[in-house]
């Protein structure tokens, strides 16, 4: 498969959000995804731009993307956090998604950041065993907190 990495553009968003959902179906949480087309054209390329895509590109389809943002150690210094790492499911196993690691390490590495941070699934194995043998520390002993929308609310209410 002949790939090319490159920075996504706003027309790219379309396909973006079908690897988005796509992912979704594969995290066991298809209803999860609100984001639209418009919100990651406004977010990626408008204004104010809160992250920054790579998409991996074969035969005019786009076939996987990374996607990651900015952010700040108190311990380290300058971050990027890698938000997702997507190669649509006839893509895998022929070097898209190492692609477009390697894609984000230069990124990072040129940004002069500290570390690239990111989460992945206890039960998603043949992705751990991908970033751990492309040199990545899988931090088993840490557990990923979010406070979604309701929970921002509520807390404010109880809390304000």
């Amino acid at each position: 498969m002949n790939v090319e990495i490159r920075n996504a553009r706003p027309e790219d968003m379309a396909a973006v959000l079908r690897l988005v959902k796509e992912l979704a179906i594969f995290e066991k949480e298809p209803e999860a995804v609100e984001v639209t087309e418009a919100d990651l054209v406004r977010d990626g390329f408008g204004e104010k731009k809160h992250f920054h895509c790579f998409v991996a590109e074969s035969d005019g389809n786009i076939v996987g993307l990374a996607l990651v943002y900015e952010r700040y150690s108190t311990w380290k210094g300058p971050v990027i956090h890698l938000e997702d790492l997507i190669v649509n499911e006839k893509a895998r196993g022929q070097g898209v998604g190492k692609a477009l690691l390697t894609a984000v390490v230069k990124y990072g590495h040129d940004l002069g950041v500290k570390r690239i941070s990111w989460e992945v699934l206890d039960w998603n194995e043949p992705a751990i065993k991908f970033y751990e043998t492309n040199g990545a520390k899988v931090m088993r002993d840490w557990d990923v907190v979010h406070l979604d929308e309701k929970g921002i609310k509520r807390y404010l209410e109880r809390n304000n």
